[in-house]
């Protein structure tokens, strides 16, 4: 059964107006909330720009870009989340964060009401213990960019219930989107194949062993993935990795997790990829 209904996107940052835009898409009654006002404004017509692009192609018609933008509003509180029926928390990889922020939903949302969080590696069973509803608290990790990739990984903390798996599960589904479940542990399955590809990635540029063009280009044409590992990671963000390969490391204590120097550096230096503008390559947009 496909469900549809209010949902409270929160944090208005690139997979946060990805999520609400997917959501919005297919029906949802959908808020995007963000403390900074302008961060709602810019993903307000980030989302619109999208959308007219796929009208503009032939990818949407009209009426339904119309009917989403309609269905979509941006806030600077929390307010949508005493209606909501599900809340996806999509603010920073902070564990303080995520926890203040989850008390605060779960004081204002239905009691029915599922809390979710897109973190890319944080324990879900950690977020859940901040609420008195730890059994309607799940992780639901889309992945960048959001319209365009099928895959959702939904995460089952120890104490989330049966029934709100499935519901998210179902939920995801009717988003036109790959549901796959999997239990909570660090980095989750993406995440923990992931981030130490990267990581060896930005080693052999760091050793001088090859030029990120040249990785990017190995794995590209050697192992005939989309785009190279290096690429890969401006665009999820040099910061967002450095942060999943600590949880990596701390919770598992494992070295082989141990983020690079260089990553650190460049992070350090404020070049985080695509969105500031520079990472291992330059961008323009």
């Amino acid at each position: 059964m496909t469900l549809v209904g209010r949902v409270l996107v929160v944090g208005a940052g690139t997979m946060g107006r990805g999520i609400a835009q997917v959501f919005a898409q297919h029906g949802w009654e959908a808020a995007l909330s963000d403390v900074a006002l302008g961060q709602v404004q810019g993903a307000e017509t980030a989302i619109r720009t999208a959308l007219e692009r796929q009208v503009s192609k032939g990818a949407l018609p009209r009426e339904a870009c119309d009917a989403a933008l309609a269905r979509l509003r941006v806030v600077t509180d929390l307010e949508p989340a005493q209606q909501a029926d599900i809340v996806v928390e999509a603010v920073t990889e902070q564990l303080d964060v995520k926890l203040r922020l989850f008390r605060d939903l779960d004081a204002l949302a239905p009691n029915a009401a599922i809390l979710a969080s897109n973190t890319s590696s944080i324990s879900i069973t950690a977020i859940a213990a901040s609420t008195r509803r730890a059994d309607r608290v799940v992780g639901m990790h889309f992945m960048n960019p959001v319209p365009a990739m099928r895959l959702v990984e939904v995460i089952r903390g120890l104490e989330t219930s049966a029934a709100t798996t499935e519901r998210v599960l179902d939920i995801a589904r009717g988003l036109d989107k790959t549901p796959v479940e999997v239990r909570d542990a660090p980095g989750f399955v993406s995440n923990r194949v992931l981030m130490p590809m990267i990581n060896e990635a930005i080693f052999c540029v760091m050793e001088g062993v090859a030029t990120p063009e040249a990785v990017d280009t190995v794995m590209r044409l050697g192992m005939n993935h989309p785009v190279g590992p290096l690429a890969l990671a401006d665009l999820i963000g040099l910061d967002v990795c450095l942060a999943i390969l600590e949880v990596l490391h701390r919770d598992l204590g494992d070295d082989k997790y141990r983020p690079a120097p260089l990553l650190r550096q460049l992070v350090a230096a404020g070049r985080l990829g695509r969105k500031s503008g520079h990472g291992f390559f330059g961008y323009r947009d």
